[in-house]
């Protein structure tokens, strides 16, 4: 059965700044993802793999070349539709857990629809709390939680408005390695149960090894690619 195409990105280019402090953070990438697929991107401080992400992600937008999500190219909409675009087919999972403190976990995980003014699926609630292993937390504030905790929670406001796609970036930098592999496996599952596709950027070999596929760049260029599982 051929795959289905979720993400891709053609001729890619993006810098910062100008003349002699001109960076090429990416360099004429093109690549595709498929749907459902767990991609980690690696590379050094610097070769490009963040910025790669935040374009995939609609977090910003490239210089030059195309991006189209499920069909829908992203490049071209304005500001407000990019951010409808970002509520609706992103989610974003980063380092630092960014949970709002006054609310409760329940309150964290439904802030996506709130924001979207969408009605909260209490079944879908429930049934999220359950895979977050979380259900006696859904209460608890995030000074009241351990990192791990935390990291599961902003996964679960990341997926909790079901966008196709997650983007994580570094999301088990701040964990010791027995919660990192928690948060890979967490991801594992949602793709299993949600078919979400996965892509994560990660200076940690053992996490990278857990994807179906790896990335490496270098200067703003993908330098190699191994597929680890069909």
């Amino acid at each position: 059965m051929e795959k289905e195409i979720m993400i891709s990105a053609d001729e890619l280019t993006k810098t910062f700044g100008t003349g002699e402090k001109k960076v090429t953070a990416v360099d004429g990438i093109s690549l595709e993802i498929y749907k459902g697929e767990f991609v980690a991107v690696t590379g050094e401080s610097g070769s490009g793999k963040s910025t790669l992400l935040n374009l995939l992600g609609g977090l910003d937008k490239p210089d030059t070349g195309s991006i189209t999500v499920d069909g829908r190219e992203i490049t071209k909409l304005k500001d407000s539709k990019l951010a409808q675009y970002r509520r609706r087919y992103s989610g974003f999972v980063f380092q630092f857990y960014n949970l709002i403190s006054v609310l409760n976990v329940e309150e964290n995980l439904s802030l996506p629809l709130d924001l979207d003014s969408k009605n909260v699926d209490k079944a879908r609630l429930d049934e999220l709390l359950e895979v977050l292993k979380l259900t006696d937390k859904r209460y608890c504030y995030a000074s009241q939680l351990s990192g791990g905790q935390q990291q599961r929670v902003a996964i679960g406001r990341a997926v909790m408005a079901q966008p196709p796609c997650i983007f994580a970036d570094e999301p088990t930098g701040n964990l010791d390695s027995a919660n990192s592999r928690e948060i890979v496996s967490l991801f594992k599952r949602l793709i299993e149960k949600y078919g979400t596709t996965v892509v994560l950027v990660t200076h940690d070999k053992n996490v990278a090894a857990e994807a179906d596929r790896v990335i490496k760049m270098r200067d703003g260029k993908i330098v190699d690619e191994r597929v680890i599982r069909l």
